[in-house]
This record gives structure tokens, C-alpha cells and sequence, in this order.
């Protein structure tokens, strides 16, 4: 039986359906649905159990001779939610107490971490597990904070020699995009957000750069596909001997001009890009480069490459956005 926490949100959703698609007969979603529209997440899915997080303690309890994994993807993850309490609770303390359950269990633990974890990135994109590497980052928001007070704490129970599950794995995401994002609002990716107004032949709206080094639309990230993300994953399932702290991304930045390209050209569509000012109160601290340093995961012998920016847009527009359901 494998536990997915998270389950009916954007990654969470992603693995489960591909667990479902090798034949994994057993998967046990944790998560809540509420009124929105998440529960299309999963709504082409069998799982064995829907989980509500309230209850997943009780539930592993009844069924511990069955865990076979435990893939930890639930969070509050928004940047912009300012309830540090409400963060805490649920991104440490839930984390934790997992941590402590598998290494009871000896059940291996895999969990999401975020690219949040590195601020604006004047420290580097260096996906350094240890005590000292973690403590020199500046998390910009309390959902960053809480992210990377997490890692920490994982170093320091390593370097201690604290009881650990057989396998773990944290995996700082970077600027994920694909299906079954759409609950998010405001997080989804640019992808999404920007295909409605590009497919009605519209221009879609960047912000202006503020920074001499970059141009307008010259801002960078490092944009990921889904599906990457979930075959790491199971790479790492399959691997059970590999443990740590590893970035996920493509390890390649790309441009914000590009990504809208992608988008238009999926559609075999002319880009119409307009400008306007990065908002004054997120000037100071707006990231104008992000891009995952992938030496440890590829020297722990992950090897499978990347999609290009142009190649999983185009999958996701053609795919999904683009169709009457564009659900997994």
C-alpha cells in the first residue's frame, strides 16, 4: 500500500495516476477536496482509501503491516498565505510526525521540499543538505521558511544519528507546470494562467523588468513538466538505497518570453506579449533568475532527461488545456 499525502492536488494527482498506470493496485490518497473543483484531480482515479489528514494517523495505525511508501506532497503551499500558525501545523509538525512514524516503521518517506527554501537566491541554487548549507539560506515567505526549517531539521537528525526511515528523500521543486493544477488560483503556473487569453488570440500580460541585466520578459526560471517530476519519483520508489536532499528542476533556466512563445506556438499561433510594471510592493524582492543545480540527483544515478520548455508546453497545451477535459 503507498500513502500519498497530498494526493488530490497538482503533483500529488500526477503520481497517483501514474501509480495507478504501472499497476499499482494499492494507492491511499490523504487530502482534503472542500467545495472547489480538486476532486476533478482525481476523478479518473480507483484509490484504495481517501484519507482526511485528521484522520491518517489512525488510519496508518490500523494498517502498518501494509505501508509500503509514504509520499508526503501535502502542504499549504501557497507564497502568499501570511497564517505562520496555520503553516506551521501543517508543513513541520505534520512532516515530523510523519518522519518519526516511518522511522518507527521502517517505512521509507518521501517528501516535498520547494525552491522557496532558496529566498531571492543570492545563496546559490545548491541543493546542500547538510546542517551548515541549510542554515545560510533566507526563505522569503513563511511558507519557504517553514519548507527549509523542515530540511533542517531532517539534517540535524541525520547528523545526529536519530532514528531515520530506511529510505528518505527531499525534493525542492522547482517552477512546476501540467495538468491538474488548476484549484490553485493565483499558483498555477503562467502556463495555465496565460492559455485562455492566448487561445482567444489575445496578448498575454508580463511584467516589465526592473533590473538593467535583464530585459523585458528576460526574467528566468527554471520551468519543469509534471511528468518529470513524477518519474524522478518513481525512479527514487524504485531505488530504495538512495537517500537525501536533491533539487528538482531541469537544471536549465529559461525565459518568461519563452515560456509564453511555447505556449502560442503549441497552438501554431503568432505571440502578442504586453508589458506592465512589476507591482511596487514585490519590486525589491523579485526573483529575476532561478535555475536547480541537478549534479546530486544525477550522481545518485538519476539519468532520465528532462522534456525542453518547448516540448512539455506543448504536451500540456495539446494535451489538456487545449481539450474539453483537460484533467489526467
Amino acid at each position: 500500500m503507498i500513502v500519498v499525502t497530498g494526493g488530490a492536488g497538482f503533483i500529488g494527482s500526477n503520481l497517483i495516476a501514474e501509480l495507478e498506470d504501472r499497476g499499482e493496485k494499492e494507492v491511499v490518497i490523504c487530502d482534503r477536496l472542500r467545495q472547489a473543483d480538486k476532486w476533478r484531480n482525481i476523478s479518473k482515479r480507483e484509490p484504495t482509501a481517501i484519507v482526511f489528514p485528521e484522520q491518517l494517523s489512525h488510519f496508518l495505525e490500523r494498517h502498518i503491516s501494509r505501508i509500503q511508501t509514504i509520499f508526503h506532497m501535502g502542504a499549504i503551499s501557497s507564497t502568499l498565505e501570511a497564517d505562520a500558525d496555520l503553516i506551521v501545523s501543517t508543513n513541520l509538525q505534520l512532516s515530523s510526525n510523519l518522519w518519526r512514524w516511518c522511522a518507527e516503521n521502517e517505512v521509507p518517506f518521501i517528501y516535498a521540499s520547494s525552491a522557496a527554501t532558496y529566498g531571492d537566491g543570492s545563496a546559490g541554487f545548491d541543493d546542500d543538505g547538510t546542517i551548515v548549507g541549510l542554515s545560510h539560506l533566507r526563505p522569503l515567505n513563511p511558507y519557504g521558511w517553514s519548507k527549509n526549517l523542515f530540511d533542517r531539521r531532517v539534517a540535524r537528525w541525520v547528523a545526529e544519528g536519530a532514528a531515520a526511515p530506511p529510505q528518505w528523500v527531499g525534493l525542492k521543486f522547482f517552477n512546476v507546470y501540467g495538468p491538474n493544477e488548476y484549484h490553485k488560483g493565483a499558483m498555477q503556473s503562467l502556463v495555465a494562467k496565460s492559455f485562455p487569453a492566448a487561445a482567444a488570440g489575445d496578448s498575454v500580460t508580463l511584467f516589465r523588468s526592473h533590473d538593467a541585466n535583464f530585459p523585458d520578459g528576460g526574467q528566468m526560471r527554471d520551468f519543469v513538466y509534471v511528468q518529470d517530476c513524477v518519474s524522478a519519483m518513481l525512479w527514487l520508489l524504485d531505488h530504495p538505497d538512495v537517500s537525501g536532499l536533491f533539487n528538482l528542476g531541469t537544471g536549465k533556466a529559461r525565459s518568461f518570453t519563452d515560456l509564453i512563445e511555447s505556449v502560442f506556438h503549441a497552438m501554431n499561433m503568432e505571440p502578442k506579449i504586453d508589458w506592465i510594471d512589476t507591482p511596487a510592493e514585490i519590486q525589491d524582492h523579485y526573483q529575476y533568475f532561478t535555475q536547480a543545480e541537478m549534479g546530486r540527483l544525477r550522481e545518485a544515478g538519476y539519468h532520465t532527461e528532462f522534456m525542453s520548455l518547448e516540448d512539455g508546453v506543448g504536451a500540456y497545451v495539446r494535451l489538456f488545456l487545449a481539450t474539453d477535459d483537460p484533467y489526467r
